[in-house]
């Protein structure tokens, strides 16, 4: 039973993930624990693993070397299928939609409604236009119409699209791979709002972005990758922003750079210019 003072069992754990290829390790004992009703955030630079650990998630990559558990149970997805039937769904940069078809075509886009019987099936245009309406309203999204081809949509309304047939179809873990990054500061504003309605409908939401101010406004746990390595992975109340962002832009290696960086000794030009002038005389 769960009290007010404990966590409730994670979502999704991985414990002392590793993944190689050939000689090359993109992970090495990375650990991370989702929650229902938590937005984890995991930030890096480029290189730094991001990629890596969300394919294994979602079940592009096999892990090589630690556990990866759903509910509890030992999970070895070979599949992106696979971790959507444990009810893990990733949205990426591209959003998988195709611009030229309405909203309700991509919302059910690879899963659409049929009627009818067999050899005379057809979809369901009724039905698919009606739940996509609806399922949008759900989460605060207003379409002026469920017809217009989604390519119309401004950025931050494209990525909410996706959030909201994610969660129809039954996500547990909401997996956004950098949703903010090439949006403008009122549309990423969109997103963050749509990131927190998704954690309070209990959702784990798992948030990669390089932007700690985007992450720190939505986050409820924050982890940091560095060359394949946890670097960092703390609770929001142990972390403030400028932590977060120090930790982000290099941290110890910063600190080390600022000191070396004092201890140069730049020559005074004023006393070169005396010292010169003297030798002249």
């Amino acid at each position: 039973m769960t009290t007010a003072t404990t966590k409730p069992a994670p979502i999704l754990e991985l414990t002392d993930v590793g993944k190689s290829f050939g000689n090359i390790h993109a992970l090495r004992g990375v650990s991370l624990s989702v929650r229902a009703g938590e937005v984890t955030c995991i930030l890096g630079d480029n290189g730094a693993g991001k990629s890596a650990l969300i394919k294994i998630i979602s079940g592009l990559y096999q892990h090589d070397t630690g556990s990866y558990q759903v509910c509890g149970k030992p999970m070895k997805c070979s599949s992106p299928r696979d971790a959507l039937d444990c009810g893990i769904a990733t949205v990426y940069q591209d959003l998988a939609l195709v611009p030229l078809l309405p909203v309700w075509r991509n919302f059910f886009l690879g899963s659409e409604l049929t009627i009818g019987p067999w050899p005379f099936r057809r979809l369901d245009v009724a039905a698919m236009r009606r739940i996509a309406d609806e399922e949008l309203q759900k989460m605060g999204i207003k379409v002026p119409d469920i017809d217009q081809p989604v390519g119309t949509l401004s950025g931050g309304q494209r990525q909410v699209v996706a959030i909201a047939r994610a969660i129809h179809f039954g996500a547990k873990v909401l997996i956004l791979d950098e949703p903010t990054a090439a949006l403008g500061v009122k549309q990423s504003g969109v997103v963050l709002k749509y990131i927190s309605a998704a954690r309070e409908a209990g959702l784990g939401v798992i948030f990669i972005t390089h932007n700690p101010h985007h992450a720190y406004l939505v986050g409820d746990h924050f982890v940091i990758l560095r060359q394949g390595t946890l670097d960092l992975s703390s609770p929001r109340a142990e972390l403030t922003l400028d932590d977060l962002t120090h930790h982000m832009a290099g941290g110890a290696e910063l600190d080390a750079l600022k000191h070396e960086l004092r201890r140069i000794d730049v020559p005074d030009v004023g006393a070169v210019h005396d010292a010169q002038e003297k030798e002249k005389a």
